[in-house]
């Protein structure tokens, strides 16, 4: 009887921490990408449009997360392959940006592009920081972290781009960029989606 309390116990206390954790990096999504998507337009940058859908997207990953903290497997499981398709979706409206850029293009405010992933990157690097200990926890948690690790990527990138962007004095450095991380987000969201199948089976 005591150790299935005690079993009780920790899942509930396990629980709590994801969901402390989740609330925590949901807010600083949130808040980061009002910030970033400004900057991103004001900037012309499609790099950074990317960081900042993709913190968008980390803001409904996290939601979704917390509201399937307490559920089954399965749920968890579904919900990390909606995580998936989000993540597919972004992809594919960086891709449009991608295209339009192509189109009319257009010499991104490196400066800014600069200085706002520099802020990105410390954001992200505290939600990395926080998740760390629950990337092996499940499914859900799993998915979780693989969004904060794509962002780090991300942020290091854009950095990448905005010094290209100030040495040569052309916008193809961003545009570049952006088509890197819209490989990297067709790749995270294929990974995130074949763990959440396996978990369905």
């Amino acid at each position: 009887m005591s150790g299935c309390c005690d079993h009780g116990c920790s899942l509930v206390r396990l629980r709590e921490r994801q969901r402390g954790t989740l609330q925590l990096v949901f807010l600083i999504n949130a808040v980061m990408f009002l910030v970033i998507v400004v900057a991103a337009l004001h900037a012309a940058s499609s790099a950074l449009l990317t960081d900042s859908l993709d913190n968008l997207g980390d803001a409904f990953t996290y939601a979704l997360s917390l509201y399937a903290v307490s559920r089954g497997p399965r749920t968890k499981a579904k919900v990390a392959l909606f995580k998936g398709g989000l993540i597919l979706v972004a992809a594919g409206l960086v891709a449009l940006q991608i295209i339009s850029r192509v189109l009319e293009p257009a010499l991104p405010a490196f400066d800014e592009m600069g200085l706002f992933s520099l802020l990105a990157l410390a954001a992200n690097s505290v939600c990395l920081f926080l998740l760390w200990r629950h990337r092996h926890e499940d499914v859900n948690m799993s998915s979780v972290w693989e969004c904060s690790r794509n962002d780090i990527a991300t942020n290091l990138s854009v950095l990448v781009a905005a010094g290209a962007v100030w040495l040569t004095g052309s916008g193809w450095p961003d545009i570049l960029v952006a088509s890197g991380l819209v490989v990297l987000l067709l790749r995270s969201a294929y990974r995130v989606i074949r763990a959440a199948r396996l978990e369905l089976r």
